[in-house]
């Protein structure tokens, strides 16, 4: 699906005192030099009639914004602007989806929202969590204004077949530059996945009345008016997708009529907080509550011990992915998560961002290679003379990683006033409209929703439950006040190290497939000091015995493919599974749990299809048919 994204090339024209930004790559302006803010509320936000229906949104509602061309942002942050005065105080929500091929460079960026000083609050929290240009979907969440945006960098052609249908979008900005001079933006195939997007009642608005355009949509039954457009624009276009007229008897509008009976929506969302139980205290469960409380719900999270007590419990978490060649990156599940962790745990107090050097121990010339594929912001290829610690191993330095304190994390988690945290042993599920929890023979409520995030335990609660495989993995800590490292940087080696605290280096870690025990154990700091002197042996030498070496031992479950198992085992149950994050769960956590949330919610996925099926809990699920999906496990 993806390549290398080129970020858009410009020249600039000075018009009234404002910076106008023009493509190089298509030869037009991005906004209209006669006032492009007012252009996009004409034609955009009051073609679309968006005033009205956003201030007439029901509680706990999701309407979707989709935009054929992010370019500087200026639709969105209208749009947002928009939702600003006038949205209702019912924890509605707006949500956007933009795609862009060619995006603005941060700096190009800034200097073209500098135009717009009344839209500068809103262009300051949307430039904090402008994306790295890699393509794929990237999510950007503002929870405390109910609002979303979904940046999908790409190919039009590439990304809208891939974006899945979970939510229909309400309203397209059918921008982009003029047909004329890109003509890619509005040929059938994307007309037609913006099509399949839509639903009955969905509105289109664009600048351009070009016959491309109106006669993509017409093929659809889609009704056009073309009213005056902006400035000096006679026309532009409006439409609207409404249902087949009775009493027609012609075949193609049949076809239509049974086209948009599939796009309606199966159910009302609710107008009330949901209820949501979350079985499990680890990175799993703590990442889904959160998730839920970001829109308003109300999260129960039960564990029988204690939060964070299994796998999830180590006292630091690295988030250090293995990129992949970036023409596959907007599929590959470690280099989306990455990007959507990086932006999540920012938010939290537990997170510091750290740079990483992974030691190319095999094949160093495709490892460094990666440096020249990605932005050089996000890679760089480093000698063994330039490493902190000698070693004889050249590196690729992540510019981009961070390092999560995960015990002060749950501890911000858990202080959301809409997460309640118990402790009991849930002995089953009785799965019904609403499912019920018990406690051995003690009911503890009925919920909407129950998300089971019990790693390797989650088979007792499903019959037919994918494998998922026990791994050992002990983590080791040792003072090293005489000779710390760098604290923002960490180092990757089959093992990794970095400090824990000024005063002490934690590293690790032993990693044993098949063996479900948790004892912290003298020969697995020994193996973690064999994998530290192995490429930093005069290093490791300074370090103190390992007989005084603390640690902790925790098992991690696996699945067989070595993706997480997300989702619904039978589609007519509100009870999901989140496990199977192996020893990247806090790498995983945090876009698996949103792309739970959006399953579960009816909202848009930032995921494309072909990695949610790879996600998906019922991948390896044969046809068998069960009477009882659920039971109560044998003590």
């Amino acid at each position: 699906m993806s390549h290398a994204i080129q970020t858009a090339d410009l020249d600039w024209q000075l018009v009234d005192g404002i910076d106008v930004p023009v493509s190089k790559q298509f030869g037009d302006v991005y906004f209209s030099k006669d006032n492009g803010l007012l252009e996009t509320r004409h034609v955009f936000l009051n073609g679309n009639e968006l005033s009205t229906r956003l201030a007439d949104l029901k509680p706990f509602a999701y309407f979707c914004v989709g935009e054929t061309g992010f370019g500087t942002g200026l639709n969105i942050l209208a749009l947002w602007q928009l939702w600003q005065q006038v949205r209702p105080d019912n924890q509605s929500h707006l949500h956007a989806i933009s795609v862009e091929k060619f995006p603005l460079s941060r700096a190009d960026l800034v200097r073209a929202l500098n135009a717009w000083p009344e839209l500068k609050p809103l262009a300051d929290q949307l430039i904090s969590q402008y994306p790295m240009p890699i393509a794929g979907c990237h999510r950007l969440s503002f929870p405390e204004e109910r609002f979303s945006l979904d940046l999908w960098l790409g190919d039009a052609h590439d990304v809208f077949p891939v974006i899945e249908k979970t939510a229909p979008v309400n309203a397209w900005f059918l921008d982009g530059f003029a047909p004329s001079c890109n003509p890619d933006m509005w040929e059938e195939n994307v007309l037609n996945n913006i099509v399949r997007l839509s639903e009955i009642g969905t509105t289109f608005a664009s600048f351009s009345v070009a016959g491309v355009l109106k006669r993509g949509l017409k093929q659809h039954g889609i009704s056009i008016s073309r009213p005056r457009g902006f400035g000096h624009k006679r026309e532009m276009l409006k439409a609207i997708w409404n249902p087949v007229e009775e009493n027609k008897d012609s075949e193609t509008a049949l076809e239509q009529e049974i086209t948009q009976k599939k796009t309606e929506p199966d159910l009302e969302r609710p107008t009330r907080p949901r209820q949501i139980a979350v079985i499990g205290a680890g990175i799993a469960g703590l990442s889904t509550a959160w998730a839920f409380t970001q829109r308003g719900h109300q999260v129960t999270i039960y564990d029988q011990s204690a939060p964070l007590s299994g796998g999830s419990g180590n006292p630091l978490a690295l988030l250090n992915p293995k990129l992949c060649p970036v023409e596959q990156s907007a599929e590959h599940l470690m280099t989306v998560a990455w990007q959507h962790a990086l932006i999540h745990y920012q938010k939290f107090k537990a997170f510091r961002s750290i740079q990483v050097n992974q030691l190319a121990l095999k094949n160093p010339e495709q490892l460094l290679g990666l440096a020249d594929e990605y932005p050089t912001e996000i890679l760089a290829a480093q000698s063994a003379a330039d490493q902190e610690i000698q070693t004889e191993f050249p590196a690729l330095k992540l510019l981009a990683a961070g390092a999560v304190s995960p015990h002060q994390l749950r501890d911000e988690i858990l202080q959301h006033p809409l997460i309640q945290y118990k402790q009991a042993k849930i002995s089953h599920i009785e799965a019904a409209e609403q499912p019920e929890l018990f406690a051995d023979q003690q009911s503890l409520g009925k919920f909407d929703h129950i998300v089971v995030c019990t790693a390797r335990d989650t088979q007792q609660f499903f019959e037919h439950y994918p494998v998922l495989k026990p791994i050992r993995g002990q983590v080791s800590w040792v003072n090293n006040q005489d000779q710390p490292l760098h604290q923002d940087t960490a180092y990757s080696y089959g093992g990794y190290c970095m400090q824990l605290n000024p005063e002490q280096l934690i590293l690790g870690a032993s990693f044993y497939p098949g063996r479900d025990d948790a004892e912290v154990l003298i020969e697995d700091h020994v193996h973690n000091y064999e994998l530290i002197h192995s490429v930093f042996p005069e290093y490791a030498q300074l370090l103190p015995s390992t007989e005084t070496w603390q640690g902790r031992a925790a098992v991690r479950a696996q699945s067989q493919d070595y993706f997480p198992l997300l989702g619904k085992m039978k589609a007519d149950e509100e009870i999901y599974s989140f496990a199977g994050l192996g020893s990247k769960g806090f790498l995983f956590a945090p876009l698996c749990s949103e792309i739970l949330a959006a399953q579960i919610l009816g909202e848009t996925c930032p995921a494309p299809s072909n990695l949610l099926k790879k996600l998906d809990v019922t991948r390896f699920q044969k046809k068998v048919k069960a009477k009882k999906p659920y039971f109560k496990p044998q003590n």
